[in-house]
């Protein structure tokens, strides 16, 4: 009875055995990350045009890990990067509801320029208008008090210039008619991080959105450590 059940235990050799990583279905947030990745080879000048328009095509038709890494596996940014993020990647647009319509500041540039910068407290909806002038829209001193910030912009004939924290999210949603639109995606590695959406077109003009290096909102994990202070407090009963 002991030989039958030794038997019994041991593998059968015909069944299959669990898939490598590389051979499991991608999904559209891993697509997503690939993507990114040859967005940011483009903007440093690893790829042309034409190899990031022929790379993207490929990202969009593959079907496992492995084949989208074989788009990416002679960039830096995806070996520095390794398994992926810890974190989940910030969501490609704000939460429903969590941006009101109107904006909490407008700044505006017509034959002129104009810039915010500083010490300034940033709402959850910023519009800029760049007509014939130029818009500086500094938040990397800013005051984040919510997670989810959108910057809507406009450049006509000129220019749209945002710089954010090294350490938030960026995303991007606009595009560019004859003009250029260009933002930097950035992942913070805090989930408790801004989220900054730059929203907008470029008609024959430009929108440009990166990290300022060396600038952090630094209060991030403060806020995390004061929530959780506050659950440990209500948890006491205090």
């Amino acid at each position: 009875m002991d030989l039958q059940k030794q038997e019994l235990q041991k593998p059968d050799p015909r069944q299959p055995g669990s898939p490598a990583a590389s051979e499991l279905r991608a999904s559209d947030a891993e697509r997503d990350r690939i993507a990114d990745l040859l967005h940011d080879a483009l903007a440093e000048g690893r790829l042309t045009a034409d190899e990031h328009a022929e790379r993207v095509e490929g990202v969009l038709r593959a079907k496992t890990v492995g084949e989208l890494e074989v788009f990416v596996r002679d960039l830096p940014a995806a070996h520095r990067q390794g398994a992926g993020p810890v974190h989940p990647a910030a969501p490609r647009r704000p939460s429903a509801g969590a941006i009101p319509i109107d904006p909490d500041d407008n700044v505006v540039a017509v034959f002129s320029s104009a810039v915010r910068k500083g010490r300034w407290r940033a709402g959850r909806r910023i519009h800029a208008y760049a007509i014939f002038g130029s818009v500086e829209i500094d938040l990397s001193e800013a005051l984040f008090d919510h997670q989810q910030v959108v910057v809507k912009s406009f450049a006509i004939f000129g220019s749209v210039d945002i710089r954010v924290p090294e350490n938030v999210s960026l995303r991007g949603m606009g595009g560019g008619v004859l003009g250029s639109f260009e933002v930097a995606t950035l992942d913070s590695g805090e989930p408790e991080a801004p989220i900054v959406y730059v929203d907008g077109w470029a008609v024959l003009g430009s929108v440009e959105a990166r990290p300022r290096r060396g600038k952090v909102v630094a209060d991030i994990l403060d806020r995390v450590q004061r929530k959780a202070d506050r659950s440990l407090r209500k948890h006491l009963g205090h």
